[in-house]
C-alpha cells in the first residue's frame, strides 16, 4: 500500500507529544491529541475549541476529515460540534477540534488525550450544469422517512 505523504509542523504547545498515529493496522483514522497546557473542563451542554498543536499541508485534491472518537461518544457523550470537520488542502493554520459535551457529567480534557480522529480522503470539485428539468427517478422527491421506519 502506498502511503500519502503529509507534511506536518508541530507547534510549541505540542512539545513532548507524539505525532498522531493509527491505533491498528486496519484503522481508517489516526487519533488527534489535545495539545492543551493544563486540564480543561468541558461542562455538560457546552463546547470548546481544543488545539491539536499541529499544522498540515495537504496535497491539492485531498481533504482531511476530523471525526469523533466512538469511545468518547459512547462512554462520555463527547463528540464534535461540526462532524465531520473538513480541513481543506489550502488551510495552513493549527488544527483545532470543536468538542461538545452531550453527556450527563462534566468532562476533563487532559494534555495528550486522544480527542478526535482524522481521515484523509480524495476530493472532487464540481461544476454546475444548469438544466430546465432533472431526470426523474423511482424515488424522485421522496425525502426524509419516505421509506418508512
Amino acid at each position: 500500500m502506498k502511503l500519502l505523504q503529509i507534511p506536518v509542523q508541530t507547534l510549541t504547545n505540542y512539545e513532548g507529544l507524539s505525532l498522531p498515529v493509527y491505533q491498528t493496522m486496519g484503522a481508517a483514522g489516526m487519533d488527534l491529541l489535545a495539545a492543551v497546557m493544563e486540564d480543561v473542563l468541558l461542562r455538560r451542554g457546552h463546547y470548546l475549541m481544543i488545539p491539536t498543536g499541529i499544522k498540515i499541508a495537504l496535497p491539492q485534491g485531498y481533504e482531511a476529515q476530523v471525526r469523533p472518537r466512538s469511545g468518547l461518544a459512547a462512554k462520555h457523550g463527547i463528540t464534535l460540534l461540526n462532524s465531520p470537520g473538513t480541513i481543506d488542502s489550502d488551510f495552513r493554520g493549527e488544527i483545532q477540534v470543536i468538542l461538545i459535551n452531550l453527556g450527563e457529567k462534566d468532562f476533563i480534557i487532559k494534555r495528550g488525550m486522544r480527542i478526535a480522529q482524522m481521515v484523509f480522503a480524495p476530493v472532487l470539485q464540481a461544476q454546475w450544469q444548469p438544466v430546465l428539468q432533472l431526470e426523474e427517478t423511482e424515488r424522485n422527491e421522496g425525502g426524509f422517512g419516505h421509506t418508512g421506519i
